[in-house]
């Protein structure tokens, strides 16, 4: 019998978080097709481009998912490796922000034969893997100071710990600028569960949420109150998505278009839908019927029973992925699986939120289903990430356990020997 030490690192590869993120990513090929197809053929384009360019992605991250996998966890332990990624990212996000805008915001950089990539799309997973790091390496201090731990040092001004803070912001703050506030939205709350998660006390973080809550809807005020006109030259960005979400059937030729194609195509669904390919909203109907909303063609296909078993394996991918954050005992691979929980997660709601009209759209992409490259490879990263730590932890359980027992053995005949000794 091979002793734990001497396995390979498949031996230890958690199924129950792979086996989903394949099925889901072969699904979203067959969606990527079937909600690509029309307008293909109104063009007058090859029907087969998108899925192959998906499915090219796809193999990408697979590959980039099976180096992750390989490589040793203390390889993102390492402040330099992370440190070159830094500059990188935050260029990657200048370029998107003076890019061309499409549909009111900027955030997308053309990439010749590719298509384009989303330099936020990168930052959400780049902040888990950073924000991981942080935290793991105070908490010590944070298990002295509570939540005075996650910030304290001593010189704002030359500390490189006060550099991280800022650099965080920085590329934050370029996000909501371009605008994209769902990438924001989802990138703030990833931070602000990492944080809560990180050992303070759950009076802080009840405190701080419910902080959160107040500004939310201080916020949501202000734009009703100013009409829009928050930052200049975003007013129609945001402010007709609050009013698409208050009465979509009230501008239904112009900024209540999506949503209320949206209602339709739930709607023309049911329970069980019109058939794979049979979508009606998708052929000119419904805009953003590949990305945003293609959640509301998977109800319109599928039916409300396909796409609740959809949601259904999405939601036991994240279940399972947060268990991994939950019982690792390395702060560091525990912030690691509980980021990428969090980030699928609230990804999820809001895209069928925004979808369902719950909140109001923000341009969000349905994680694994949507077509979009940068998306999945992003996604794939991230999951191979949880992977990784989840196989490290295990390995270690099985060793510890192995020790464990190997220690009580020697102890036992100990014990015997002395027995007999006395006899």
């Amino acid at each position: 019998m091979q002793q734990p030490r001497e396995l390979g690192k498949n031996a230890f590869l958690d199924y129950s978080i792979l086996v989903p993120y394949l099925v889901l990513s072969v699904f979203g090929l067959i969606m990527v097709f079937s909600s690509t197809v029309p307008a293909q053929l109104i063009n007058q384009q090859n029907v087969y481009k998108p899925l192959i360019s998906q499915s090219i992605f796809l193999v990408v991250s697979l590959v980039f998912m099976f180096i992750i996998y390989r490589l040793r966890i203390s390889t993102f332990k390492s402040s330099t490796f992370l440190g070159i990624f830094v500059p990188v990212e935050i260029i990657l996000l200048i370029i998107g922000r003076v890019a061309p805008a499409a549909n009111g915001a900027h955030g997308w950089i053309p990439i010749p034969g590719v298509g384009t990539i989303q330099p936020a799309e990168f930052l959400k997973v780049f902040v888990i893997w950073y924000l991981a790091l942080i935290l793991a390496n105070r908490q010590k201090k944070i298990a002295n100071l509570d939540y005075r731990g996650v910030f304290e040092h001593k010189k704002w001004y030359d500390n490189a710990f006060s550099a991280r803070w800022f650099f965080l912001i920085l590329m934050m703050g370029i996000v909501i600028i371009m605008p994209d506030l769902g990438n924001f939205v989802i990138i703030l709350v990833i931070a602000v569960t990492m944080i809560f998660s990180s050992g303070i006390s759950y009076h802080w973080g009840a405190g701080y949420f419910k902080v959160f809550l107040v500004a939310a809807a201080v916020f949501i005020g202000w734009i009703f109150l100013t009409a829009g006109q928050i930052i200049p030259g975003v007013k129609v960005y945001f402010f007709n998505r609050f009013k698409a979400f208050a009465d979509p059937f009230n501008g239904l030729f112009d900024w209540g278009r999506q949503l209320a194609n949206s209602y339709y195509a739930i709607s023309n669904g049911g329970w069980f839908g019109r058939g794979l390919g049979n979508s009606i909203e998708k052929k000119g109907y419904l805009s953003e019927a590949t990305t945003d909303f293609i959640f509301p063609v998977v109800v319109e296909e599928l039916g409300v029973i396909g796409a609740v078993l959809i949601l259904s394996v999405l939601f036991f991918l994240i279940l399972r992925i947060l268990l991994v954050g939950i019982r690792a005992r390395d702060p560091f691979n525990a912030m690691i699986a509980i980021g990428t929980g969090t980030m699928l997660l609230v990804q999820v709601f809001v895209n069928v939120g925004g979808a369902i009209g719950l909140i109001p759209e923000t341009g969000v992409t349905f994680p694994f289903i949507s077509q979009g490259g940068s998306s999945l490879l992003i996604l794939s990263i991230a999951i191979a990430l949880v992977l990784n730590v989840a196989a490290k932890e295990r390995r270690d359980e099985i060793i510890a356990l192995s020790l464990a027992h190997d220690n009580e053995a020697h102890q036992a005949r100990i014990r015997a020997r002395q027995g007999g000794a006395n006899a």
